[in-house]
């Protein structure tokens, strides 16, 4: 059987995860409950994800020339990963992400780019033999933005459809340059740091996605956490019901949707089939801890859906 191709494009990091009873304030020191470390970044947590449901999933990112680099190309390699365009940058970091993880699951990162800052414009056009072959692109905002923008226009030059993730959340992000954007992929909050709305709810989630219709978007999907996703178009708002899950640790729950959401979408085309599946990956990755390592395989993840009744 054919394998359904993708391609990510954007970062990849190494999570150093610190397990705590509670986040410190500042100026203090608290004492860790456990610690772990293992691959993240959005865009290789989007291909590992991809990858472990089945789909072929071609890589395009920026790693340093130390240690970090080296796991990380090994950790991609066994997931299956795509990774020929996956370059080194010689005397600099691999991007870094520094987590801490409360009993609830809920988490604060903060993100030493590195080596994703050096993804450039002429990486995709090195690419363009591979990535005119994918049925979709995903892209994030953890490499820079006129990579980015580069990346989408050339998804509308070649007829691929194109997702964006706008993580982290950026202000300054042109309207006029989104317009070739498929899939606009915000969570809560970054939906509300793009429009300026408090989004508490589906109904404060519909009504700010609704403005950024307005700006020329053509289709968000907000991830709401334990309350599934919405689906927004000029014509149509859907809610993805979730699935009740007890979390115990949210870090790369996003990320795991949408590696989800591209691996369906690029099979068969049909959205509502991928966000169902997605909001499904999601609620399961949550189950365990860490990011690409709580992904689940095909045989993982249809495991977990027999056991929720699915």
């Amino acid at each position: 059987m054919t394998r359904p191709k993708i391609a990510v494009i954007g970062s990849s990091m190494t999570d150093l995860v610190a397990y705590v009873s509670r986040v410190p304030e500042r100026g203090e020191t608290v004492e860790g409950v456990s610690f772990s470390q293992g691959g993240g970044g959005k865009g290789a947590n989007q291909a590992v994800a991809a990858a472990k449901l089945g789909a072929h999933a071609l890589f395009v990112a920026k790693l340093g020339d130390d240690g970090f680099g080296d796991a990380t190309l090994a950790a991609l390699a066994r997931a299956g990963v795509d990774t020929r365009h996956v370059g080194r940058v010689a005397g600099v970091a691999s991007g870094v992400a520094t987590i801490l993880v409360e009993p609830s699951g809920e988490n604060r990162i903060v993100i030493a780019k590195g080596a994703n800052d050096h993804l450039r414009p002429a990486d995709i056009d090195a690419a363009a033999a591979d990535l005119k072959d994918c049925r979709l692109i995903v892209l994030q905002l953890e490499v820079p933005l006129d990579t980015v923008y580069h990346a989408i226009a050339f998804g509308v030059a070649h007829g691929v459809p194109v997702l964006l993730n706008p993580a982290p959340a950026r202000s300054d992000l042109d309207p006029a340059r989104l317009a070739g954007v498929r899939f606009f992929v915000p969570n809560e909050t970054e939906l509300a740091s793009l429009t300026g709305c408090s989004v508490n709810s589906p109904a404060d989630a519909e009504a700010a996605a609704r403005l950024l219709i307005a700006r020329g978007v053509r289709c968000v999907i907000v991830t709401l956490g334990a309350r599934g996703a919405l689906l927004v178009t000029a014509q149509t708002a859907t809610l993805i019901d979730p699935v009740p899950v007890t979390p115990v640790d949210t870090t790369g729950a996003g990320d795991a949707f949408i590696g989800a959401f591209a691996r369906v979408f690029a099979e068969n085309g049909d959205v509502p089939a991928a966000l169902r599946t997605a909001a499904r990956y999601a609620a399961d990755s949550i189950t365990k801890r860490g990011a690409q390592a709580a992904y689940a395989t095909a045989d993982e993840f249809a495991a977990f859906l027999a056991r929720v009744g699915e």
